[in-house]
């Protein structure tokens, strides 16, 4: 199970001790990218800093330039590496509005309705048990209160969000354990099921798809994420088997602000030297994801094939972040 460690970011930009001897990273200056980060290279390759502003200290020939790097690409000093991380920071937060456009669906018990699933005095018994329990989706009283086959729920949330029915052929739960925080999964409603040829991630959600969510897995793993529903029972029974698989080790912390939060990550970078990391906003959480160590993913992307060497912080952030 996924080691959770909760601590506030107290300390400021003024307490990070800069050092010169090290390397860093890169990251994209401008608004949202919505593009995956560069590929994890196996091979060391020359770099230059990844800070816009930098005054060329790069330049000098001491220095390392292999680690640590920061959304693809290195930087030469402390100083480097909180620009780009404030930079960063900047292009996560965007506006503080979510970037999927509003959709006005067609509400599941109607569209169920049309399709002649079920029946009018099926959709009244049904609103009428969720009026008075305050709770529940329409679908869960539709097959307790009505008797619908929970497969013709499935099929018309599918219809509903404009995806595809899920299966849990070749689910494998320990491999999927690796894919994000576990905290994602028990907060969103979502689980990821299994990878498809080389380059094709899905994953399954309960009654709704999270296209933020699955964005910053695509940004994260290098891999297209394809999202679609799983039959509830289903869903719950991969959900309990994938919980209960090693995960990587994840790291909860709060930042007060953004210079707390800029500061923080400048700090562990420094501090754990990754070959590879990446930082993405899911809602009002900030995730970063640790490489320490080669050989600690496979071919596809950067889909993990060990929790060695790997290390995932989430970063609870002020709303004004």
């Amino acid at each position: 199970m996924p080691l959770l460690r909760e601590a506030n970011i107290t300390p400021k930009i003024d307490a990070v001790i800069w050092e010169e001897g090290y390397s860093s990273a890169r990251l994209h200056a401008g608004g949202f990218d919505t593009t995956p980060f560069p590929a994890l290279s196996t091979e060391p390759q020359p770099r230059v800093c990844g800070n816009m502003e930098c005054a060329g200290g790069w330049t000098r020939p001491w220095r390392n330039r292999r680690r640590p790097v920061f959304d693809g690409l290195w930087g030469c000093s402390g100083r480097c590496i909180l620009a780009m991380v404030r930079t960063a920071l900047r292009r996560e937060a965007g506006d503080g509005a979510e970037s999927v456009p509003h959709r006005h669906r067609v509400p599941l018990g109607l569209l169920m309705l049309s399709q002649g699933w079920i029946t009018r005095a099926h959709l009244q018994q049904a609103l009428e048990a969720q009026r008075k329990n305050g709770s529940g989706r329409i679908g869960e009283w539709l097959v307790s209160e009505c008797g619908v086959d929970p497969e013709r729920v499935t099929r018309a949330l599918a219809q509903q969000w404009s995806c595809p029915v899920l299966g849990m052929e070749g689910f494998s739960p320990e491999t999927m354990a690796l894919v994000m925080p576990t905290v994602f999964i028990e907060k969103f409603g979502l689980l990821p099921l299994r990878l498809a040829g080389s380059r094709i991630l899905y994953l399954a959600f309960e009654d709704c798809r999270d296209a933020s969510m699955a964005l910053a897995v695509e940004r994260v793993t290098g891999l297209k994420a394809e999202s679609g529903i799983l039959n509830e029972s289903q869903f719950r029974a991969a959900r309990t088997r994938l919980l209960q698989c090693d995960s990587v080790e994840t790291k909860l912390e709060a930042a007060a602000d953004a210079d707390c939060l800029a500061g923080r990550i400048t700090a562990i970078l420094e501090q754990k030297q990754p070959i590879a990391s990446r930082l993405v906003r899911v809602h009002q959480y900030y995730w970063l994801r640790l490489w320490l160590e080669r050989g600690t993913t496979g071919r596809a992307g950067l889909l993990p094939v060990s929790r060695e060497d790997m290390l995932d912080y989430v970063f609870t952030a002020s709303p004004s972040i």
